[in-house]
């Protein structure tokens, strides 16, 4: 018969901890929190202390009542909630309604849901750390008196349904001041000029450096011109050889943010689904004969330590399988980011690097083998040798110009043989050979291209920089960044287009409003600090109470000159050409998650709506009459369709293009890789590289 109970959150953890605990221990889940504010009103009695006044969330009864049932039986109760606030909350409420005292030795943590680990963590339990506790019940205070305040004062001077959020409005406002970049920018000239030169068998290319010893900026036809009569009779000079080695290191280990980010690099992952199927790696996967196992560790985290039981095991894999020369002189060690990094936790890591991600591949889905992968290969190439690359410079003299080439190639791949971290613009580094030249030698030109240019606007936030923007930033902490994502589109404040983040007109007007009435709110500085502050409160620094009564006194006398000042405003739709086809009223332009879309302007009364069709230009190769539109699918994904739908079924996920294949005449599609773009047959292997230009004519 059983003696302990032991509670964790979810079902797939609890199978995976049973399995190492044996019968002496019934584990059970919670799914999740068990206690919480009430959502029909504030909760909090701000004149006393800021007290919380929790309930039971609804449809966990039965669970408690299981729950307590249980703990009647045995002789000890272990709350094994996870390693964060969050699961410290969870475990405390869990000790309250089971009438744990505050001195039992009742607290299980483990980093990684691995046999050695939680029979490890179930030798040393501990009390329920109070200052844990009560950093999570400041910020969920915090942000229910920011939420639960200034959400009807929106709600009645703007419209139902609007919220604020300390993290949220400060996102929304990052996406909307990126807009006004854009709008504000101007384009400037420039121009560039580039040499093709001769060099015996293969030609290499110079750019244009400078002109008397100066580097002269090109910013018109004129000052090219100037260039090119200043080049002389053609030929190039080799003025300097300039050889050397560089060095470059692995990136650290995965923390919470840099995985959302790199996911969505490589895998087209929503934070969302980054922090799902990182969970189901977490929680444990079935692997046949060796059980369930967790495979990483946890990923609720924003640092970037290593244990050196991992470090060692990945010391003796990387000898082993690669060489001795791919592991340093002296093991990677990665120090905090900042001071605001909470160290309690590991970097993102698999629990063991014996378990590569072929060899599970049988047991895991798409999904979660492609991230554990990506998680594997991070580790292990941070724990390997620099990579050395042999760079070369050659300055060539034209007439009274320099002209610049740089070559590099890999002399030893070191880390980058496991993996390389994507940059934002999808480039990668290759290897760019130049031909051994010396000092003095003359080249002749096969040709010089001089090219216009003009600046770019900054880009729009993806997710991925949108993450990295808040986190350095200082704004939220690893578990927010997910559901504030999430909680920005369902209000309506932002759409995605193309991937990238637009404040929608509704998003505009709430921050102009948040902007003129609660400036803190949206202050970048002021809301780093509120993080400093509740980090101050984990680690016993801080007194909760007076973090959260600071805050109040001067949002409350905010509050009391919005609700006098703030005017009501009565958002007007846009009234489009379309009439609605079951009532007869005019269709309106609204904003949804995923863009734009009409709607009967007679609503709740009628409730139709229809997507925006946007016409590429292409016929449909099925029914040869009908024009392929642009369409989106209920979860916002872009696919192509025929427009005469129902009567042609043509649907396509990739882009037609106005272009049959050569070869055999079938439709075109485009396709988009990290080397650009490309189009390719839909029957025959054809395919085509194309730059910009032969894009934009395709989409004409």
């Amino acid at each position: 018969m059983a003696d302990s109970l032991v509670i964790v959150e979810s079902p797939a953890k609890a199978k995976t901890i049973g399995k190492y605990l044996g019968s002496k221990f019934i584990v059970k889940a919670s799914m999740g929190h068990i206690r919480d504010l009430p959502k029909s009103q504030i909760g909090v009695e701000v004149d006393r202390n800021f007290e919380p006044k929790y309930i039971t969330i609804r449809g966990k009864g039965s669970i408690l009542k299981e729950l307590k049932d249980a703990s009647k039986k045995v002789k000890k109760i272990y709350l094994a909630a996870d390693p964060d606030r969050e699961g410290e909350a969870i475990a405390w409420h869990l000790a309250h309604y089971l009438d744990v005292g505050p001195d039992e030795l009742c607290r299980v943590v483990f980093n990684e849901i691995t046999k050695d680990a939680v029979k490890d963590a179930f030798k040393t339990p501990r009390r329920i750390n109070q200052d844990l506790v009560n950093a999570q019940q400041a910020r969920r205070i915090l942000d229910r008196l920011v939420g639960y305040k200034i959400s009807p004062l929106l709600w009645k001077k703007v419209k139902k349904g609007l919220s604020a959020g300390r993290v949220q409005s400060v996102a929304v406002k990052l996406i909307q001041d990126r807009e006004n970049e854009i709008k504000a920018f101007e384009p400037e000239e420039y121009w560039s000029i580039t040499a093709l030169l001769d060099a015996g068998k293969a030609g290499f290319e110079a750019k244009y450096h400078s002109i008397n010893g100066e580097k002269k900026e090109l910013h018109s036809q004129e000052d090219v011109n100037e260039i090119l009569a200043a080049m002389g009779n053609g030929k190039f000079t080799v003025k300097e050889v300039k050889e050397k080695e560089r060095g470059r290191n692995p990136s650290p280990p995965f923390i919470t943010s840099s995985m959302q980010q790199e996911a969505a690099r490589k895998l087209n992952f929503r934070a969302s689904k980054t922090m799902s199927v990182a969970q189901q790696l977490y929680e444990g996967i079935d692997l046949g004969k060796e059980g369930t196992v967790g495979l990483i560790t946890y990923m609720r985290t924003d640092s970037t330590r290593i244990s050196p039981v991992a470090q060692e095991e990945a010391r003796e894999f990387i000898q082993t399988k690669y060489g001795a020369a791919f592991y340093p002189e002296t093991p990677r060690v990665y120090t905090k980011k900042n001071a605001n990094t909470q160290d309690a936790h590991e970097g993102i890591r698999p629990t063991s690097v014996l378990r590569e991600p072929e060899q599970l591949k049988e047991f895991l889905s798409r999904d979660q083998y492609r991230l554990y992968k990506l998680v594997w290969d991070r580790f292990v190439a941070s724990q390997m040798a620099s990579a050395i690359l042999d760079t070369m410079t050659i300055d060539l003299t034209a007439g009274e110009t320099v002209f610049r080439a740089n070559g590099s190639k890999m002399k030893f791949a070191g880390f980058m043989k496991v993996y390389v971290e994507s940059n934002d613009d999808g480039t990668t580094e290759e290897d760019k050979l130049l031909p051994p030249l010396s000092k003095g030698d003359v080249l002749d030109k096969q040709s010089i291209d001089p090219k216009q240019h003009f600046t770019q606007p900054p880009p729009r936030y993806t997710e991925a920089r949108l993450v990295r923007a808040l986190e350095e930033m200082g704004i939220g902490r690893p578990s927010t960044y997910a559901p504030t994502l999430e909680t920005i589109q369902k209000r309506g404040y932002v759409a995605i287009e193309d991937k990238k983040f637009v404040p929608t007109e509704l998003g505009e007007l709430v921050i102009q409003l948040m902007q003129e009435f609660f400036p803190e709110i949206l202050d970048v500085e002021f809301t780093a600090h509120m993080e400093e502050e509740l980090d101050f409160v984990e680690e016993g620094k801080e007194d909760w109470v007076r973090v959260l009564d600071t805050f109040y006194t001067s949002f409350e006398k905010r509050l009391e000159f919005a609700e006098e000042e703030m005017k009501e405003i009565e958002i007007q739709d846009e009234v489009s050409d379309e009439i609605c086809e079951k009532c007869g009223k005019h269709l309106v332009y609204k904003m949804g998650r995923f863009g734009k879309f009409l709607a009967c302007s007679g609503f709740p009364d009628c409730r139709n709506t229809k997507p925006i069709i946007k016409d590429i230009g292409v016929t449909c190769p099925t029914c040869h009459t009908g024009k392929i539109v642009e369409r989106r699918s209920k979860k916002g994904r872009v696919f192509y369709g025929c427009d005469q739908y129902p009567t042609c079924d043509f649907v396509s996920w990739d882009k037609p293009v106005n272009k049959p294949c050569p070869v055999c005449s079938s439709m075109m599609i485009e396709k988009r890789s990290k080397n650009g773009i490309s189009i390719q047959c839909t029957k025959c292997d054809h395919k085509e590289e194309v730059n910009e230009d032969q894009n934009d004519d395709m989409k004409d």
